[in-house]
């Protein structure tokens, strides 16, 4: 975790920089328990909750930091350098709440329980993948169903959740959730659910994964859980897709820099007896060395360069030069964590280095959408309708 990850141009102010600085010291400090455990364990949480990141993107009206979408990226990038399965949980809290203020994605009665959420450390994240549905970026009606069990056609009713949703990023650390279920007419709702209250159950299903096991994305099973707030189906706005292709982005790109600085600080302490000096002084090294940095500076220099543009033109617009930014970046984060392992040898097979973790947890960033083949060809397409 260096200021190298952040972009000098980013300017958080004190109090931004002072949220982040801590989460990413409560990430640092956990992350090795956390992948241990394959969960988050609750000091984790606990960690995670007293930083004061929950409140990095909500609006200053609403008592929050006020983070631009570049202040996001910049601040999530440090995160994930300081450990990418915990740095999730916060990236997912932060995009929802940037985008249900920015883009205004949410009724009044859901940003303000989203906003208290915030200001109290609560986190919070939107679970809406399933085991038969699979990724809900291509649509389909999910098995979960809301019930009405009261007046629901007002904020005072309720609703009763049934169904499993799956890759619930720090199931277990969570306090809150929006939840997408299927209403009795054929919609998708969004439900706001207390993950602390009767009806809800944990099931360890992510223990043994390839990668950010630290993150326990286990699945979380809902048996009546009760709902007091819902939305109607997502407009669509372009801000649900800004906020969260750039936390995706950043995170993984602080993935990349933190295998860079790995590499780097092997590279100046390993002194094989037959070379008599440190690996850092043979050209190959060096290269790979200089490689890695000058994708890792183009991934961010063109992330900051979107999410300058959506700060600037917040609409449709400006989403498809993000969703290239996070095929970039995360495919940076792959590489450099690859090339970085080529480079250290077998040591980076071991606990001994952080570069096997790192090389794990980078190929997750190609499982979020968007795909690489739908980003850029948006992109492009842009490019060709203008």
């Amino acid at each position: 975790m260096t200021a190298s990850t952040l972009s000098p141009t980013a300017h958080l102010t004190a109090e931004q920089q002072a949220v982040t600085v801590r989460a990413a010291q409560a990430i640092a400090q956990h992350a090795e328990e956390c992948e241990a455990a394959q969960d988050v364990t609750e000091g984790a949480a606990e960690a995670l909750r007293r930083s004061g990141y929950t409140r990095l993107t909500l609006p200053t009206a609403e008592g929050g930091l006020g983070a631009s979408l570049t202040q996001f990226a910049a601040a999530q990038a440090t995160l994930g350098e300081a450990g990418a399965g915990l740095a999730l949980i916060l990236a997912m809290h932060g995009h929802i709440v940037g985008a249900a203020f920015g883009g205004r994605t949410l009724p009044d009665d859901l940003l303000n329980a989203l906003a208290d959420a915030s200001l109290a450390g609560k986190l919070v994240n939107a679970l809406a993948s399933e085991p038969e549905l699979g990724s809900p970026s291509r649509g389909g009606l999910p098995r979960t169903a809301a019930t009405p069990d009261g007046p629901h056609e007002s904020a005072l009713g309720g609703w009763s959740i049934s169904g499993r949703k799956t890759w619930a990023t720090g199931a277990r650390a969570l306090d809150f959730a929006l939840v997408n279920a299927a209403t009795p007419d054929g919609q998708v709702g969004r439900f706001w659910v207390d993950l602390k209250a009767a009806g809800v159950t944990i099931e360890p299903t992510w223990t043994g994964a390839l990668a950010l096991r630290g993150s326990g994305s286990h699945d979380v099973v809902f048996g009546g859980a009760a709902a007091r707030l819902h939305a109607p189906p997502s407009s669509g706005h372009p801000a649900s897709a800004a906020w969260f292709w750039t936390a995706i982005a950043a995170t993984y790109l602080g993935v990349g820099w933190a295998a860079l600085h790995a590499l780097i600080a092997y590279a100046r302490q390993r002194t094989p007896t037959a070379l008599g000096a440190p690996i850092a002084t043979l050209p190959r090294v060096q290269e790979q060395v200089g490689r890695i940095a000058a994708e890792l500076h183009a991934a961010r220099a063109l992330l900051h360069s979107a999410t300058q543009h959506w700060d600037a033109h917040p609409n449709s617009a400006s989403v498809p030069l993000i969703g290239a930014a996070k095929a970039y970046a995360t495919n940076a984060a792959v590489n450099a964590t690859d090339l970085a392992v080529r480079t250290a040898g077998g040591a980076a097979l071991t606990p001994a280095l952080p570069l096997e973790r790192l090389l794990r947890d980078a190929r997750a960033g190609l499982t979020h959408p968007p795909s690489d083949e739908a980003a850029y060809t948006a992109y492009g397409l842009s490019l060709l309708n203008e």
